[in-house]
């Protein structure tokens, strides 16, 4: 037997398997990509829209539609215009990435309830990082932020709201309108020519004033590539756009 042809033979039959595979999980990917991306939810009056204004979505549109209260909050809109607090040992800000429980791990004796925070990649910029506190373990409480402050690639300080999360008593769980519905709104109203839809996500609004007690209500939050978010009750159907968050 020629050991050395049987050899080559082996290679091209596993480097043609190999290939074959790469092409089955490029065509599994593309079709995943579609699927999310798939703008049946919008009627065709919002999509003709969408052409003629040259809007693009390119995050995947929510389908639920789960059932949420209104909650109160307490929250000092004061803090955020404190120094932040510098760290005595400076923390590796790949972990922000990389690991976010190692993360929460190496500040919990600075800010304990760390874990309780979503990262926002959408409102960090150069130099901080944001971070929203999560209402029942799951949606973020949008524009209450805790700001971890970065230089050279270490996080070297930050600035914690101090807030105190609850639930509304007096109002009961209500379903939210589809995230379609909200986006249809955005599309034919008020996005404006060529916009760029990068993110949709479901969360609470929270206004930044000083109370005794503050009531937030269910959000869908857009984010544009321009930097601009746009908001829209979940429960009513009210939008909230940069114009009127001034």
């Amino acid at each position: 037997m020629d050991w050395g042809r049987a050899k080559n033979v082996l290679i091209c039959a596993f480097l043609g398997l190999n290939l074959l595979l790469c092409y089955q999980l490029w065509v599994d990917l593309r079709d995943q990509v579609s699927a999310n991306l798939d703008f049946t939810s919008l009627s065709a009056e919002t999509q003709a829209v969408m052409e003629q204004k040259g809007i693009r979505v390119l995050c995947p549109i929510p389908a639920s539609t789960p059932q949420l209260p209104n909650i109160t909050y307490r929250y000092s809109a004061e803090e955020q215009t404190e120094p932040p607090i510098k760290l005595d040992v400076p923390i590796d800000s790949k972990l922000i990435y990389s690991s976010f429980s190692e993360l929460s791990k190496a500040l919990e004796d600075k800010i304990p309830d760390i874990s309780n925070y979503r990262f926002d990649s959408q409102e960090s910029e150069v130099g901080k990082f944001v971070l929203h506190p999560l209402v029942q373990n799951q949606w973020s409480l949008f524009r209450v932020r805790l700001e971890l402050i970065n230089s050279d690639q270490k996080i070297v300080a930050y600035r914690w709201p101090k807030i105190e999360v609850g639930t509304s008593s007096s109002d009961k769980e209500q379903k939210v309108l589809p995230a379609s519905q909200a986006l249809s709104s955005l599309i034919e109203k008020y996005f404006p020519a060529d916009s760029v839809v990068k993110e949709i996500e479901l969360g609470y609004y929270g206004e930044l004033f000083n109370s005794e007690s503050q009531v937030a209500s269910p959000m869908w939050r857009f984010m544009l590539e321009n930097g601009n978010a746009y908001y829209v009750d979940a429960i009513s159907a009210d939008i909230i756009s940069p114009k009127t968050t001034e």
